[in-house]
């Protein structure tokens, strides 16, 4: 979600707001593979953390936290975060749901939904740098929708301590006025969208609003490569000059969540008679990474 949507915006504005299922799964098939004179090749085969959202309700507050607020996100969003309050998030019939409604809980808000935070560290395990991070679902549509499934990282150390400085990875955008085109990105210091050189590629997932689909991030020392049902169509590489170009190196968690309006999600406007939209998780499931 870039800049416009990372905690750092806050804290640049000076507003900072502050059980595993036993599901039996199959492996996922992708592999990573570096470039330069000795290639490693890893593997993703050992799951570290996982959500099957099967128990109704509010999301797992030992494995999920909000961002919460209306500020707009460094990026003119016009919805309003709230935080365990089941019109915007809650798991039913097996998926968690994300719903961004047209109605002003909030002063200067027309619109409500919700972004989810997985919780790492102190051995919650929804944080960690490297290995397959995956995730199904359906998306929502609707000009002026905003759905994103992203990573951020859990400390800031380098640069200003702040965003672009300390990467982000974009597993998986899409703006409702650009039908069955999705987004894979990432944002570090020396590229990002604000000097339109951050480096990205789409996929066409014709019936991503219909249907669900896996979208998989296999980061590793060397690349971070984006899949759609297993199907690689990005890949960012490691150009080992430093930080400013590759921050990747220290555990990243996951945010999910549909923003309204925005600079880009709202460049054509908003349709007031989509809402409400609702994407779908079926599972969130992160691997670590093995090297062979």
């Amino acid at each position: 979600m870039k800049l416009r949507n990372s905690l750092s915006v806050l804290l640049l504005e000076g507003l900072l707001a502050t059980g595993a299922c036993t599901t039996p799964l199959t492996p996922p098939k992708g592999t990573g593979t570096t470039g330069g004179s000795t290639a490693i090749k890893y593997t993703f085969k050992e799951l570290a953390w996982q959500d099957e959202f099967d128990q109704n309700g509010l999301p797992d507050p030992a494995k999920w936290g909000y961002d919460e607020g209306g500020s707009g996100w460094g990026n003119r969003e016009l919805q309003f975060y709230t935080k365990a309050r089941s019109e915007n998030a809650r798991v039913e019939n097996g998926n968690l749901v994300i719903e961004a409604r047209r109605e002003q809980l909030n002063p200067g808000n027309a619109y409500t939904s919700a972004r989810l935070v997985s919780l790492g560290g102190a051995g919650k395990g929804g944080s960690q740098a490297y290995g397959r991070f995956e995730i199904r679902a359906q998306l929502p549509g609707g000009r002026g929708i905003w759905p994103a499934i992203w990573m951020l990282p859990d400390d800031w150390p380098y640069g200003n301590k702040s965003w672009p400085d300390n990467g982000e990875i974009d597993i998986m955008e899409y703006v409702g006025y650009d039908p069955g085109v999705v987004h894979a990105s990432t944002h570090c210091n020396k590229y990002y969208f604000r000097t339109n050189n951050q480096k990205t590629a789409t996929i066409q997932v014709a019936d991503a609003t219909s249907a669900f689909h896996v979208y998989a991030v296999e980061w590793t020392p060397e690349s971070i490569t984006a899949f759609v049902d297993d199907k690689a169509y990005f890949t960012s590489t490691n150009e080992r000059t430093g930080w400013e170009v590759w921050p990747w190196d220290h555990p990243f968690h996951l945010l999910l969540n549909v923003a309204v309006g925005g600079e880009w999600g709202g460049a054509k406007g908003i349709d007031e008679t989509a809402f409400p939209q609702r994407m779908l998780v079926d599972y969130v499931r992160i691997y670590r990474m093995k090297a062979e």
